[in-house]
């Protein structure tokens, strides 16, 4: 039997997007065991999944002093893995992947500088563009597997497992009226939009359509989502007493939603795995083309200033533009209200339609 080991200590989004790795391992190896090392914060979208077999999770700030790191990679080479998959392909990860003493360790090349040490047996490049209606994201994980192991009909939408007793879940909802769950604030302040903007989001949907809002931040978030309500002119909708404060608790909640509306991060691909409508907003400094996934603008529905004002881009190249994150403001003023309301009008009004005041 085979022990795969999955590396991917990142934020919530990645690693959701990283399980497809397990159930495309597990069509080449179907009697292999395969463990998936997370973060803690981020383990909630890995539960309940049959193709993963355990997860292993550590606090971030721990793993990052080398002592904790060191005591790691002893663990894991205890373990003698005959495959690891590192999709996150960063200091932490390499230093497992060369130390733990596996047949197979397979990574992402570094761009544009060489591996100075030899992390993986096999070294993987990203893929230039992405090809399939996934995204880049998901085609690169893939890849990660294909380019080793050959796939037989792979699969490739990230899902999310609810027990049966998750699925049952409620909350307070005497009108039934539709849910829209609102991610009024990006994963970090360079991702969230102007609050300005988001309380004119909210107040044209609360306007037009008899809906129920409900606002997702992370519990740390809460006193800057209040500001967020407090510029809301039409407050009547908005629910603040239904919140979940950990990810499996989000998860059940937006699986009871009818939709999602948000800044580009964990949350939106949570709501897809769902098989829910999400209308995305991507920050100035993000690339769409590395995070956007099955977007039909019907079911899934975004917008980038990119594509709206190319004009301010065109001084930039694409490290230069990294560079916007560190005062994405500017930008992200550029992005108005005006400009989303042109694609988030007609997603609104197809997925709603029965709702209209």
């Amino acid at each position: 039997m085979k022990k795969i080991l999955v590396i991917q200590n990142k934020r919530i989004g990645d690693v959701l997007i990283s399980s497809v790795i397990a159930n495309n391992i597990k069509k080449v190896f179907p009697e292999s065991e395969v463990t998936y090392f997370v973060y803690e914060y981020t383990a909630g979208v890995l539960e309940n999944n049959p193709f993963i077999d355990r997860v292993i999770s550590v606090k971030e700030k721990e793993l990052k002093k080398l002592t904790k790191l060191f005591q790691t990679i002893s663990k894991i080479k205890k373990e003698k893995y005959d495959i690891i998959f590192d999709p996150y392909s960063k200091f932490q990860s390499r230093m497992i992947c060369l130390l733990s003493g596996a047949e197979y360790r397979i990574g992402f090349k570094r761009i544009k500088k060489k591996l100075r040490l030899p992390f993986y047996s096999h070294p993987i490049n990203y893929i230039p563009r992405h090809t399939m209606f996934c995204g880049k994201a998901i085609e690169n994980r893939l890849n990660l597997v294909h380019s080793v192991f050959p796939i037989p009909s792979p699969a490739y939408e990230p899902l999310i497992y609810l027990t049966d007793e998750e699925k049952k879940y409620q909350f307070p909802n005497n009108e039934n009226l539709p849910v829209i769950m609102l991610g009024v604030l990006g994963s970090t302040p360079q991702k969230s939009m102007p609050y300005p903007y988001v309380a004119e989001m909210i107040d044209y949907i609360a306007e037009n359509y008899k809906a129920k809002i409900l606002f997702n931040y992370a519990p740390n978030q809460k006193e800057e989502a209040l500001k967020i309500y407090g510029l809301c002119k039409n407050k009547a909708q908005i629910d603040l007493d239904i919140y979940e404060d950990s990810i499996r608790g989000f998860i059940k909640l937006m699986n009871k939603c009818d939709m999602l509306i948000a800044n580009e991060g964990g949350s939106v691909h949570i709501a897809k795995a769902l098989h829910k409508p999400t209308f995305t907003v991507y920050s100035p400094y993000i690339e769409k083309e590395d995070w956007s996934s099955f977007e039909d603008h019907i079911q899934h529905e975004s917008i980038h200033l990119l594509e709206e004002k190319p004009n301010l881009y065109t001084a930039f190249t694409r490290e230069e533009r990294k560079k916007i994150e560190e005062n994405p403001s500017v930008m992200y003023n550029e992005l108005t209200p005006a400009l989303i309301f042109k694609k988030l009008k007609p997603f609104l009004a197809h997925h709603l339609k029965n709702a209209i005041k």
